[in-house]
Parts: C-alpha cells; structure tokens; sequence
C-alpha cells in the first residue's frame, strides 16, 4: 500500500513519520497523501480538501533539501497581456536571472480566483515561491501552498493585500492626490475622473485621492463628472466620449491609468477637442507609450520595474528565511509633466 507511491516523501525516518501521522488522521494510505502533496490525480475533492487541511494543521513540513534547492518563481498575472503587466514581468525576470532562478509565467482573466489547474502545475513544480501580479489568491489555494512551505508575495497592483502577506505596493493615494493638484494648479475647476473598479484597492485609493484633491481646494465634483471603468483603453473612449459631450464638458480628464488616457485622447481627436489647447489629460502609471503619443501624456510614474525587482528579491530573502516577517512595501509615486497638460482656455 504505501510503497511506490510515497516518493521522495518517505526517504527519511523523520519525513516518513510526519506523513504517516497525517495518512493516519486522514484514515487513508501514505500513497494518497503522497499524491495530494504532490498535486496529482486520483483524489476526490472532498478527500483532498480534507488532507490538504490536516495538512496545514499539523504543520508538515515538506521542504527537503531537494526542494530547497527548486530553480523556478511562479508567477501568476491577471490580464497578461497588457502594457503594465509585461513591464511587471520584466522586472521579475530580471531579478530572478540575477539569482540563477527560472520564471514561469501564468495568466488569468480572474483576479479573485485561481484554476484548480494552475494550482495543481504549482505543486508538480515545486518553485521556490509564487508572485500575484494583480491577483487576489482565496484561503484555500493559499492554505494549500502554505502547507507545502511555498512562500507567496503579492504585487498589489490592483489586488487586495492582507495584513497577514507580504506585498509590494505603490503609494497611489498621494499619487492621485499630487495629479488633482497639478490640474488645479493650473486654473482647472470642472475636472472629470475616470475610475477602475470598485473591488481594486488601487482604484479606490486613486479616487479618494483624487476627491481629497477637490475638497482642500473647494472644488464640487458633479455626479456626471465621476464615470466608472476597468482599466482599459475603451474606457477611455467611451467614458471620455461620454464626459465631453456632457453640455458643460470638463477642461480637463483624471483618467486613473495610462490606457484610459490614450482612450481620452481617441475621444477628444473623434469629436475635434485638440489636448492641451481644449482639453488636459492626466494619466496613471507612466507607461512606455505615455512618452510615445502626441501630446506626450503628463502622468503620475508608478514605479513598476522596482515594485516587481523587490517582490523578487523579497521571495528570495524568503527561500532562504523562511520565517521572516511578513513584510509590506509600498513604493513612492510621482509627477511627470509633458504636454497633455495646460491652463484651460475659459
């Protein structure tokens, strides 16, 4: 019975007791256990999340000096294929070619949900650790790596950090808060946002930074002022469509990333608005592109390349700490003024 299936895991006197016990407490042979460590079919689901449970709770401790030894950082990226996460990407890269670790590189259109699939590939590799770009991992996949000691840093970009992880951040608050008030240092006084979604801490941050802005110069913002997006380019052209055609447009658009600027800027060249002469843009994150266009698009830098090096090196210093504390980094934002930005005309 627990012959051939226990593997690398029943090597050692010490590791062989540890996972009998937890086979014992889940009334199942050492092979089953075997495969749910390892991530391998042939268990039920109910059986597994019991294991898995039993598992963490008895604090099993599967790292071996084989494993301690893994090559790869996992990386899990919501929207892969988009201009922020490739720079993110990057920038891990990098870090983890300087430490002789390889990359995997993951994508999902769900940034509140893992694939069973893409969790199962994690176990079978056993990497030194798992970095979420825009991600939010529930309990349970978290509870599952957890109990294979396989640490988890959160790039924060757009997910939710929990007190309880360790995460790299930007201070997009103030970032939000220093572009307002470049708006209104230039005489601006109807100033439209375009939001991200309500569920990303980057997105509140940004519009509260952006209503602190109004409110310490006096500044109403009209509910029709505010419009809801997701991060993308088309909410630019639509929700700026939709601003610029209001009868008393804004003279100048917050959108609270660079892809939702570049869609402004497609709405106001469809309607004949010229930026910054009829219109000022301000966009988020500093994006390659943001230099590119014409006008080049004034914008707060986020420093993606740096929130990505330190998340790396922070899973690193992991590997080799295991118990290190949990550690939270939130890196500084600032302006960059190009030509998309100007006094209004009225």
């Amino acid at each position: 019975m627990a012959g051939g299936g226990g593997g690398d895991e029943v090597r050692s006197g010490a590791v062989r007791a540890t996972l009998a016990e937890v086979a014992e407490a889940a009334e199942v042979s050492i092979s089953t256990v075997s495969k749910v460590l390892n991530g391998r079919p042939g268990v039920s689901d109910e059986r597994r999340a019991h294991i898995e449970r039993l598992l963490q709770e008895q604090g099993y401790n599967r790292r071996t000096a084989t494993q301690a030894t893994m090559s790869l950082i996992d990386v899990l990226v919501f929207e892969i294929d988009s201009t922020w996460a490739v720079e993110l990407i990057a920038g891990v890269e990098r870090i983890a070619r300087e430490h002789g670790l390889g990359v995997v590189v993951s994508g999902t259109l769900d940034r509140t949900q893992a694939d069973p699939r893409w969790l199962d590939a994690v176990l079978g590799r056993r990497p030194v650790g798992v970095l979420l770009i825009g991600v939010q991992l529930p309990e349970a996949p978290r509870g599952v790596l957890q109990s294979r000691q396989i640490p988890v840093v959160t790039i924060d970009q757009g997910g939710h950090a929990r007190p309880t992880e360790h995460s790299v951040g930007s201070a997009d608050w103030t970032g939000a808060l220093h572009a307002t008030r470049h708006l209104l240092g230039l005489g601006h006084r109807r100033i439209g946002i375009i939001t991200g979604p309500d569920d990303m801490i980057a997105s509140v941050a940004r519009l509260s930074g952006f209503r602190a802005a109004l409110e310490g110069a006096g500044v109403e913002l009209p509910a029709d002022y505010l419009r809801r997006g997701e991060f993308h380019h088309r909410d630019g052209l639509e929700q700026g469509t939709a601003l610029l055609q209001l009868p008393e447009p804004p003279t100048a658009i917050f959108a609270s990333n660079d892809l939702q600027a570049l869609g402004v800027y497609e709405a106001a060249r469809s309607l004949g608005i010229r930026i910054p002469e009829d219109l000022s843009v301000v966009g988020y994150d500093d994006l390659k592109a943001a230099s590119w266009v014409a006008p080049a698009l004034t914008t707060i830098r986020v420093p993606l390349a740096e929130m990505a090096e330190q998340a790396t090196r922070l899973l690193v210093r992991l590997r080799d700490e295991p118990g290190f504390a949990v550690s939270h980094i939130d890196l500084a934002t600032s302006l960059v003024v190009r030509g998309s930005t100007a006094p209004p005309r009225d």
